[in-house]
C-alpha cells in the first residue's frame, strides 16, 4: 500500500491523512464544489473534485470516488465515518476495483448495518438486547398495536437501516403510534432507501455506553475500554468521556466481555464500536447496535490508551498488524471530548451556517487535542453536518480533564455564526456532570437552564 484515498471530508479526512503520512503513505482527497478550498484539500498530496455540493452528488457518489481513486493511482480507500463508511456495496465496489478497503468486510457491514439482523446476531452471541418487535416494511402496520403492547411504552420507532440518531422517534402512548410509525417509515425510505422500521423499548433514564473494539478477522478481538456518551441532544452525542464515571467495575467488565463475544462470533475485522444502554438504577445493560467504522469520538479512547486507531486500521489492512494481546491494552487517566457545533442551542440546536469571521482555537498540548476541518474565513455551508471541531482533553483524573476542557472552551473565540460553545461549558459546569450523574435525557430535561446563562453568539 502506497497511496491512500480518503472518501470523506473535514476533520476526519484531516485526521486520517495525519496518520497516513506518519506511515509514509501518499494521500488523496476528494471534495465537492463547496469544499474546494477546505483544509482537508490542502492537507492531501493530491485532490480531486467529485461533484456539486449536495452529498448525494459528491461524497455519496461511489462511482465518482472510484474514478478518482483510479485516476490518482490510489491503491487503498479509507471511508472515515458517515457517508459511505458502512455501505456494503461501496466496500464491494472498492475491492472489485482491485483496491484495499480499510474496514470490515462487506458481509459484516451488511449484517451489522441492518439493526434487526444485528440484534439477532447479538442474541446468538449471548449478548442481552433491548426488547423489540418484528420488522415493519414501509406501509406495513399489521399487528403493530399488539407488538407495541408486548414491547411496552415508552418505546422507540427505529429505522432498520438508520444510524447516528437518524430515523429514531419516541412514542409514549398508543394514541400517537400509527402516525409516528408512518412518519418514520417515510423518512427512512427517503434517507436510506429502506423504509423498514421496528419497535424497541425505551429506557427513560439510561446511560449510553459503548465499547471500543478491534478485531483481526480470525475470531480474535481486543477491547480498548469504554466511552460514556450519555450527554446527547436529538439522540446525537455532544460530550463523551472515558472511563465512564460511576460505572461498577463488574458491569464495566461484563459489557466488555459481551462486546468481545459478539466480535468473536462475527469474526470482526478492524475498528468498531458496540453500543449499549445501561439502566441508571439497576445497571442492567442492553445491546443497541454496532458501528462498523471509526467513531467521531475515537480520540477519547486514543487519549487514554495511547494508541493510534487509524494507524492500526491501516496497518491491519496492509498486513502489518496481525494481533494484539488484551493485557497490552492499558487505560491511563481520564479523557473528555466536546463537539463544537455551528448551531443555536436556544432554538432547538438549529444549524447556523455562515462565514467564520474569526475562528481561534487554543493551541494543542499533550493534555489538549483539537480536531477541525475549518479555518478562519471558511464558510460553514448547510450541506453537511455542522460540527466545527472536536476538543479533547486528558488528565490524570476526571476533574482535571474537566477543568482543562472548560479552559479550552473559554479560550475559543468564534465570530460570524452562532455556536454551542457556551452550552458545552454550561453542561460541564452543571452539578450533575460534576457528580458523573448524566443520562441520555439530561439535556432535554434541563435545556432552559443550560441555555439561560450564556449568549450563544460571539460578541
Amino acid at each position: 500500500m502506497r497511496t491512500l484515498l480518503v472518501a470523506n471530508r473535514g476533520e476526519i479526512a484531516r485526521r486520517i491523512f495525519r496518520s497516513a503520512k506518519d506511515l509514509g503513505l501518499r494521500t488523496i482527497a476528494v471534495h465537492s464544489e463547496a469544499d474546494s478550498t477546505s483544509a482537508h484539500v490542502s492537507d492531501a498530496d493530491e485532490a480531486v473534485l467529485i461533484g456539486p455540493a449536495p452529498a448525494r452528488d459528491s461524497y455519496l457518489n461511489a462511482a465518482r470516488i472510484l474514478e478518482a481513486a483510479t485516476a490518482t493511482g490510489a491503491d487503498a480507500v479509507h471511508p472515515g465515518y458517515g457517508f459511505l463508511s458502512e455501505n456494503a456495496e461501496f466496500a464491494e465496489a472498492v475491492e472489485a476495483a482491485g483496491l484495499t478497503w480499510i474496514g470490515p468486510d462487506a458481509a459484516t457491514l451488511r449484517a451489522m448495518g441492518d439493526k434487526q439482523r444485528a440484534r439477532e446476531l447479538a442474541e446468538g452471541a449471548g449478548v442481552p438486547v433491548v426488547p423489540g418487535s418484528r420488522r415493519f416494511a414501509n406501509g406495513d402496520t399489521a399487528g403493530l398495536s399488539e407488538e407495541a403492547r408486548r414491547v411496552g411504552f415508552p418505546l422507540l420507532v427505529k429505522a432498520s437501516a438508520g444510524g447516528g440518531g437518524i430515523g429514531m422517534r419516541r412514542v409514549d402512548s398508543m394514541e400517537t403510534l400509527d402516525q409516528t410509525v408512518a412518519a418514520t417509515q417515510s423518512m427512512a425510505a427517503k434517507a436510506f432507501g429502506d423504509g423498514t422500521v421496528f419497535l424497541e423499548r425505551f429506557v427513560p433514564r439510561a446511560r449510553h455506553i459503548e465499547i471500543q473494539v478491534f478485531g483481526f478477522g480470525d475470531g480474535t478481538t481486543v477491547h480498548l475500554f469504554e466511552r460514556d456518551c450519555s450527554l446527547q441532544r436529538r439522540f446525537q452525542k455532544v460530550i463523551e468521556e472515558s472511563p465512564a464515571p460511576g460505572l461498577p467495575d463488574e458491569v464495566r467488565s461484563a459489557m466488555a466481555q459481551a462486546a468481545l463475544s459478539l466480535c468473536r462470533e462475527t469474526r470482526y475485522r478492524g475498528a468498531g464500536t458496540i453500543e449499549f444502554i445501561v439502566d441508571t438504577d439497576s445497571f442492567e445493560f442492553f445491546f443497541l447496535e454496532m458501528n462498523t467504522r471509526i467513531q467521531v469520538e475515537h480520540p477519547v479512547t486514543e487519549m487514554v490508551v495511547d494508541r493510534d486507531l487509524i494507524a492500526m486500521q491501516i496497518d491491519l489492512a496492509r498486513g502489518e498488524l496481525t494481533g494484539l494481546d488484551q493485557a497490552e491494552v492499558r487505560s491511563d487517566g481520564h479523557a473528555i471530548e466536546c463537539r463544537l457545533y455551528a448551531e443555536n442551542p436556544a432554538k432547538m440546536f438549529m444549524p447556523s451556517p455562515g462565514i467564520l469571521e474569526a475562528f481561534d482555537l487554543p493551541a494543542a498540548t499533550p493534555e489538549l487535542r483539537i480536531e477541525t476541518g475549518y479555518r478562519a474565513g471558511d464558510t460553514v455551508t448547510p450541506y453537511y453536518d455542522p460540527m466545527l471541531a472536536k476538543i479533547i482533553t486528558h488528565g490524570q483524573d476526571r476533574e482535571s480533564a474537566r477543568a482543562t476542557m472548560i479552559d479550552a472552551l473559554e479560550g475559543t473565540r468564534i465570530e460570524g455564526i452562532r455556536t454551542n460553545r457556551d452550552f458545552l461549558i454550561a453542561c460541564l459546569e452543571s452539578e450533575n456532570f460534576r457528580r458523573g450523574d448524566v443520562y441520555t435525557g439530561f439535556i432535554d430535561e434541563n435545556l432552559k437552564a443550560l441555555t439561560a446563562e450564556r449568549v450563544t453568539m460571539a460578541d
